[in-house]
Parts: structure tokens; C-alpha cells; sequence
């Protein structure tokens, strides 16, 4: 069988299997570029800042670095898991995460992916209620502020706004499907790009005024070394939230024209779109930090609430709440058609779960209505909204997340389904490379899933 890399011979074979599929793949080194740098840049840029707070200007920008070379490596190593070998039919395509773990280790495993896969899916909705609620108080305490002129007066509660945007997902979420929200998804990416260019724009004119950069070595001083050190975990999840990559990755390379190989052409999108995310994040974490020293906030935007031009920092703020609104159900709607797709499975006679009626409202079109569609989705947002209500902690919720889904999406299974794909033998020094990168991101991850919990549980009780 020929490497993966070669293309000598299989030209008919690749054609062959676009026909089976009805697809004609047009993408690009660049269209890949553009797809995972508007999948990476969200609301998690914001608590960089915060980051590089707690771990000091070496160990901040530092572990960006480590963090951004990891992603890359795990790039690398899906990017040739996307296909399998097949002796009767050639090299078989995956067209998502949970097909490429499929092919490569089996149901099982794919059930067990699919688990942190569906948990990553419900855990950004709740990351983005409470998100959005910290921007929408922002706006409304820039505008008391600058009318009041006293920031003491200005103080409001989060869970009104969760309500307010718990209330519009639950309208928006009887779109039927993915396919029908694409507009959302442009109008969030553009968003997301602007809100963070906002950010750091602030950040730089702040230095400029203060004509000095804040903070120091060692980062934010804290009353003891265990206080220090979970902070440091909590931080080492923010930064390990922000490059939310490897989840995409085999979407977007199914996109991906052929010849030259998808897999030779996803490593050079991967390496151009790390490298200008990494630039873009150190930028925004960095120039946060040194514009708010001690005093940086856990979302970088709403340190700027006494601005001499609230309306930037109002349209920066109104920008995160619109990306939030669409990317809630970027992340919510595959997770609804993994439920009510199997619900349809288990009972296809069920009037409740497969048949859709037609609501007919005056001045509007006739609008599909399926019971479970609307109960399950209700009952979903509400979920969510309760939960980010109970627990409002923006960048304790974000370690949280990352400590959970970031070692098992991330470093594991890449690895597990690279030696499995290329063959590696035991104890080779591939294969202990590996492992050892598997066993210290796992220790990674640990540390920041228990100094997370260990931040949400100290903030409840405080």
C-alpha cells in the first residue's frame, strides 16, 4: 500500500470516493486557515490577561507557548488520522471526531469520546450564559457610571441577564437544525474579531496613558503558596480553553480538495493558523496585563468600564453578547441532533417525538412545530441557565471545562489513534515519546480540573 503522502496512482481512487459521497471538496491551505481561526478566537481571549496575571511575564507568555505548540502537535497528529486504511475499498474518509475515533478504535471508544464530546457541547453553553451576562452588566455599569459618576452605585446582579439570555436561546433554539443557522454563525465569527481587537486596542491605549507597563516576574502576590497554586491551575485552564482546535479539526479537513493530500495540507493550515492565534493571544493577554498590572480582571473588557469612550467599550460588550447568542447554538445544535436523532431511533411510531404540526401566527410564515423538539430544547437551555446561575464564576468555569475535556479531545485520543493508524510499535522511541506526552498532559489536566473546582468551591463559599 502506498504512503499517505503519496499521491502517485490514487488520483482515480480519490475522484472514485468523491462520487460515492455526492461531494465536491473545494478547500484550501487558507480556507482551513480561515475556518479554525474563526473557531478558535472567542470569548476565552478575554481571560488571558487574567492569566498571565497569576503566572508573571515568564511563566505567562511562556505557557501560551506550550499550550500553542501542544495544539499544534495534536494537529499534526489528527491530521493523519483522517483516514483509515480499508483493504477492499482503499483509505476510508472520517467526517468528524467521533468517526475518525470510530475508524480507528472502535465503537467503544467512539461511545467513550463521545461522552467529552457532548460534555465540551453543554459546558460552553453554560461558559457562554455566564459570558454573556458579565458583558451585559458591563454595559449597563459603564452607562451608570458615566451618568452617576460613582461606581459604588453601579453594582448589578448577573442573573437577571442570564434570564434575558436563557429566554432569547430558547426561541432560537427551535431552528430546526445546524444547517439553517449559518447566518448566526458568520455574524458570531465577525463579532468575535471585533470585540477582541476592541480589547486589546484598549489595553494598548491604557499603557500609552499610564506610560508605564504594569505587573512584574512573578505575577499577581497572593496571601499564601497554595492559594498561588491553584490559581496558577485555574489559569493554566484558561489558557488551555482558548484553543478549543482539535474538536474541528477533522470537519474542516473534510472539506479539504485532494490531490495534494488533505493531511499535508491540513498540517500547513494548522502551523499558519496557530501561529497568527498565538500572536493574536499573547497580544491581548499580554498588553492586558501590563495596561492593569494586580488590578487585572477576569474578563478583560469589563476592567474598562470608566473609559473616557464608554460607547467602544458598550459596542465591544454588545459584540460578545451577539457572538455568544449564535455561537451557543453552534455548539448546541449538534448535541440536539445526537439526542433527538437517537430518540427518533427508539421510537419511530412516537407522534410526541416524530411528528411536526404547523403554527400559522398572523403578519409571519407558517412556522414548524415538533413537540420534542420544543420540550427538550426548553428543558435544555433551562438546564443551562440554572446551572450558570448556581455557579456564575467565568474563569473557574473555564479551568473547569478545560480540565475536563482538554486531556481526552486534546492528547489522547489523538495519540491513541496516531500509533494505531502508523503502527507504532511498543517501547520504539516514538512510542515512548507518546506516551510520555499523553501521561504529562494527563497530569496536566488533572491539576487544573481540581485547582478549577477548588476556585469555584472556594468563591461559593466565599
Amino acid at each position: 500500500m502506498k504512503q499517505e503522502g503519496s499521491t502517485t496512482d490514487s488520483t482515480p481512487l480519490l475522484e472514485a470516493q468523491y462520487a460515492d459521497f455526492g461531494v465536491k471538496r473545494t478547500g484550501t491551505v487558507w480556507t482551513a486557515v480561515a475556518h479554525i481561526v474563526t473557531g478558535v478566537i472567542g470569548s476565552g481571549v478575554l481571560s488571558l490577561a487574567w492569566s498571565i496575571a497569576q503566572l508573571g511575564w515568564i511563566g505567562g507568555p511562556l505557557t501560551i507557548l506550550l499550550f500553542a505548540s501542544i495544539t499544534l502537535l495534536s494537529a499534526f497528529l489528527l491530521s493523519n488520522t483522517y483516514r483509515a486504511p480499508d483493504p477492499e475499498y482503499g483509505p476510508q474518509r472520517s467526517s468528524s471526531y467521533l468517526d475518525a475515533v470510530n475508524l480507528h478504535k472502535g465503537a467503544g471508544n467512539s461511545r467513550f469520546c463521545g461522552v467529552f464530546v457532548n460534555i465540551s457541547l453543554y459546558g460552553f453553553g453554560i461558559a457562554y450564559i455566564i459570558t454573556a451576562s458579565i458583558s451585559l452588566r458591563a454595559i449597563q455599569k459603564s452607562n451608570c457610571y458615566h451618568s452617576k459618576g460613582n461606581a459604588t452605585a453601579c453594582e448589578f446582579e448577573d442573573s437577571y441577564f442570564m434570564l434575558i439570555f436563557g429566554a432569547v436561546q430558547v426561541v432560537l433554539s427551535q431552528i430546526p437544525n445546524f444547517h439553517n443557522i449559518q447566518w448566526l454563525s458568520i455574524l458570531a465569527a465577525v463579532m468575535s474579531f471585533a470585540y477582541a481587537f476592541i480589547g486589546m486596542g484598549l489595553s494598548i491605549d491604557k499603557v500609552v496613558e499610564n506610560g508605564h507597563a504594569d505587573g512584574s516576574i512573578e505575577g499577581i502576590p497572593t496571601s499564601s503558596g497554595t492559594e498561588k497554586l491553584w490559581l496558577v491551575a485555574q489559569a493554566l485552564g484558561d489558557i488551555a480553553f482558548s484553543y478549543p482546535f482539535s474538536v474541528i479539526l477533522i470537519e474542516i479537513q473534510d472539506t479539504l480538495k485532494s490531490p495534494p493530500p488533505e493531511n499535508q495540507t491540513m498540517r500547513r493550515a494548522s502551523t499558519i493558523s496557530v501561529i497568527v492565534t498565538t500572536f493574536f493571544y499573547l497580544c491581548c493577554g499580554c498588553f492586558g496585563y501590563a495596561a492593569f498590572g494586580n488590578d487585572t480582571p477576569g474578563n478583560l473588557l469589563t476592567g474598562f468600564t470608566s473609559f473616557k469612550q464608554p460607547w467602544l467599550v458598550d459596542f465591544a460588550n454588545a459584540c460578545i453578547v451577539i457572538h455568544l447568542v449564535g455561537a451557543y447554538q453552534v455548539y448546541s445544535q449538534p448535541l440536539f441532533a445526537n439526542v433527538e436523532n437517537w430518540l427518533r431511533f427508539r421510537f419511530p411510531d412516537s407522534e410526541f417525538v416524530n411528528h411536526t404540526y404547523s403554527l400559522k401566527l398572523p403578519l409571519l410564515p407558517a412556522i414548524p412545530l415538533n413537540l420534542l423538539r420544543l420540550s427538550f430544547r426548553t428543558a435544555y437551555v433551562v438546564s443551562t441557565t440554572v446551572i450558570a446561575m448556581v455557579f456564575p464564576y467565568f474563569n473557574q468555569i473555564l479551568g473547569v471545562l478545560a480540565g475536563i475535556i482538554y486531556y481526552p479531545l486534546t492528547i489522547y485520543f489523538p495519540v491513541e489513534m496516531y500509533l494505531s493508524q502508523a503502527n507504532i510499535e511498543a517501547w520504539t522511541g516514538k512510542w515512548v515519546m507518546l506516551r510520555t506526552f499523553s501521561v504529562v498532559g494527563f497530569v496536566v489536566g488533572l491539576f487544573t480540573l481540581v485547582g478549577s473546582i477548588e476556585g469555584i468551591v472556594t468563591a461559593k463559599l466565599n
